[in-house]
């Protein structure tokens, strides 16, 4: 495999991608009871509100992330998953990165996520990116199996 990618957006709905996102709910699913998994639907990562990037080596889909626009002007992180076999490329990085690049163009502000707290890798991602911790939000209700976090953009 290579190991240059490109990042870009792209509709959730293609074969790559539901492989990906399939891989995605069978980790969460091997970490976590049902309850404690928030996972967007494809239908709902189709809606205007989000912008949905595909990380990719050619043809071959490496990783997703999604930010979700809320009515109150947060952005929210769903369905972000790389690939164990692209793992150590620093894609998460860069999906990250890319996710607050799009929050900025798009006015965006403050950028909220959920993460399990079975997910040592993706917790160390966020916080080294200035992600701090902070009470659940929106529809979430307190979990002890989730951990919810906020970075706020520079204006």
């Amino acid at each position: 495999m290579q190991t240059s990618f490109t990042i870009a957006l792209e509709p959730p709905r293609q074969l790559g991608v539901i492989r990906l996102l399939e891989l995605s709910n069978a980790y969460a699913a091997s970490l976590y009871p049902a309850e404690s998994n928030h996972l967007v639907p494809v239908d709902e990562l189709e809606q205007d509100s989000v912008s949905f990037f595909v990380a990719r080596s050619g043809d071959t889909v490496l990783g997703c992330a999604s930010l979700v626009g809320h009515p109150d002007g947060i952005g929210e992180i769903k369905r972000m998953f790389v690939d164990k076999v692209a793992r150590g490329m620093k894609l998460g990085k860069h999906l990250l990165e890319t996710l607050e690049k799009e929050a900025e163009q798009r006015g965006i502000s403050i950028i909220r996520l959920e993460t399990g707290i079975y997910q040592p890798e993706a917790i160390g991602l966020y916080r080294k990116a200035g992600y701090l911790e902070i009470p659940p939000f929106g529809d979430y209700k307190p979990d002890p199996l989730s951990l919810f976090m906020e970075k706020r953009l520079s204006d």
